[in-house]
């Protein structure tokens, strides 16, 4: 592979950069380390951080005086009106779950320069405390990319801006840093055992961590939103059933089956056999009975009205294009409408993304090459079920990564 210019993070952007950041991560993450392997490490290597929070990076970019280079969803990057400050900061921006020669070159290009990058291996910050998936080529990349790995665990930070809801709740997060492989260590390793220990670094469950970590976050007893998420009752099974009231009080309309959530973010109810402690076994919950019905029905197909929008590349914002309907069924997305002016039936394959950029009551993201609709359901509730129905297929039509 020829070898490609590396462009290093201009100095007085990235101090800049890193000043707002620790402010950030001082103020809302109340970041402590536990470890920091990285503060004084040198050479090229690569550091793989999980995924809480849309503002994890705010907690990394000041853990050593080197200036980092991070990898971040083409989607985000060129949605924002900061792209020009981002480019000096030298942000790698990539097609999520797709990766492309020129993204490759320009990531290995950091590597073979001597300087440190940062990747998101599950690309996406989690609505129900749950990791998302690792893609199964993250693994043989690590090895390409043939350099020493540390891994950058964040703890509690999605309790501070979970993705159902708006705004920051600070509260105490943690931050452990350290070294998972060393380069000698890794090209000597399988596959299966790099997958393996990332995995286990990595994947999470901010529930059960949160036992542990005990912290109260700001508002942290207002669950408003999180019935986008857990749309379905876990016990009648009636989707669409679930409501919020009093702001920390979650109910399904049809059985009655109702909690209570606490300062810890905990839920509680005073029937012990009904209680479901955590939303991210609720949201199991939920899964697993979408997933199960999936398996009997494979023809299975989930359709809604929608708002498309389009990213443009040089507004760097998601601009209106039409109207239409977006379906989804084992194998493909469907998109059908008035897109500019012009009448569209676009088919997208599916079948290997297990998960899409999404905001739970609003919208999904669709991606076709550099398009990427973005689609406003006219009933955001299903936004939730459309997500459920593509991880769970995804499982199905790729039985390595699920279950048999």
């Amino acid at each position: 592979m020829e070898k490609i210019e590396y462009a290093q993070p201009q100095l007085i952007v990235y101090r800049a950069a890193q000043l707002v950041a620790n402010a950030f991560a001082a103020y809302v993450f109340k970041r402590e380390y536990i470890r920091n392997e990285i503060k004084n490490a040198e050479g090229a290597y690569v550091v793989i951080a999980n995924h809480q929070a849309a503002y994890d990076f705010a907690n990394l970019i000041g853990a050593t005086k080197r200036r980092l280079t991070f990898v971040i969803s083409n989607s985000f990057y060129n949605s924002l009106p900061i792209t020009g400050i981002l480019h000096r900061l030298g942000v790698i921006p990539k097609q999520q779950f797709q990766t492309s020669v020129s993204d490759m070159r320009r990531i290995k290009a950091v590597i073979e320069n001597g300087q440190p990058l940062v990747i998101y291996p599950a690309g996406l910050m989690c609505e129900d405390g749950i990791s998302t998936p690792i893609p199964q080529a993250t693994y043989k990349f690590l090895k390409w990319l043939d350099a020493d790995v540390y891994v950058a665990r964040a703890s509690g930070t999605y309790f501070t801006m979970p993705k159902w809801t708006k705004g920051f709740r600070p509260g105490k997060t943690y931050m452990d840093i350290y070294k998972l492989f060393d380069r000698a260590e890794l090209k000597k390793m399988s596959v299966g055992q790099v997958k393996a220990k990332t995995d286990e670094a990595i994947l999470f469950d901010a529930y059960r961590e949160q036992e542990t970590i005990l912290a109260e976050y700001k508002n942290n007893g207002n669950i408003e939103g999180i019935e986008n998420v857990l749309y379905a009752c876990p016990h009648c099974g009636g989707e669409f059933t679930v409501k919020v009231k009093n702001r920390s009080t979650i109910y399904c309309t049809e059985c009655g089956f109702e909690q209570s959530s606490d300062k810890y973010g905990f839920l509680h109810n005073t029937d012990a056999l009904k209680e479901i402690r955590y939303i991210s076994d609720w949201s199991k919950a939920i899964f697993k009975r979408h997933s199960a019905m999936l398996r009997k029905n494979p023809d299975y197909t989930i359709s809604a009205k929608t708002r498309i929008f389009m990213l443009d590349y040089k507004k760097h914002k998601f601009k209106w294009v039409g109207l239409g309907e977006l379906s989804l069924g084992r194998d493909k997305f469907n998109i059908k409408g008035r897109i500019n002016g012009e009448e569209v039936n676009l088919n997208i394959p599916s079948s290997k993304l297990p998960t899409l950029p999404f905001k739970p009551g609003k919208y999904l993201e669709v991606q076709q090459g550099e398009d990427i609709y973005r689609c406003a359901l006219d009933d955001g509730r299903l936004v939730m079920k459309f997500i459920n129905t593509l991880k769970a297929f995804f499982e199905i039509n790729n039985p390595i990564s699920g279950e048999k």
